[in-house]
């Protein structure tokens, strides 16, 4: 009898570990509420897979907290030039990305697929791609060293999001 007692209450121990464990790793299900409940949330167009629609929500969210590491970190491909972009991208667009920012997704996103981001606040717009990388995991391509390239509007994309039909330039 007194070890029925114990087996309810090493249970409930066990369970507690592995909630606090979960909600101290940077990747676990805690992160994505906390970061969804403290930022405004992304506006969409177009038909993102549910990839792509995950890691360009992820971009702008470490573009609001100006995390050019954790920004570098998705790169679909590591080293410097991620980590210069991720800097470039942060210093062109992290203020206006707190803002209302809506992402336009253009052509179909099984595995890759370019998306337009819009910010309100500044008028700005960027295109980036995301892509599957190593592993099946999505991550963005993280290629403009210079800053003036890094903050560049796209020419092609329209004045405002769903202007093309979110389909690629030149269809």
């Amino acid at each position: 009898m007194r070890m029925l007692k114990k087996v309810p209450v090493l249970a409930a121990v066990a369970l507690l570990l592995g909630a606090a464990t979960t909600a101290c790793t940077d990747d676990g299900p805690n992160r994505y509420q906390s970061d969804y409940s403290s930022h405004e949330p992304l506006h969409t167009v177009g038909y993102p897979s549910r990839g792509s629609l995950e890691i360009v929500q992820e971009t702008v969210w470490r573009l609001a907290d100006n995390d050019a590491e954790a920004l570098a970190g998705l790169a679909v491909e590591e080293g410097s030039a991620a980590d210069t972009t991720a800097r470039n991208w942060v210093a062109a667009f992290g203020k206006a990305a707190g803002g209302k920012v809506t992402a336009d997704f253009y052509d179909e996103g099984s595995t890759r697929q370019v998306v337009v981001l819009y910010f309100a606040a500044s008028g700005q717009k960027k295109a980036i791609e995301v892509r599957l990388g190593q592993h099946d995991s999505w991550g963005v391509t993280l290629a403009e060293t210079d800053p003036a390239e890094a903050a560049k509007a796209p020419d092609w994309a329209p004045a405002t999001p769903g202007g093309s039909g979110s389909r690629s330039p030149g269809n």
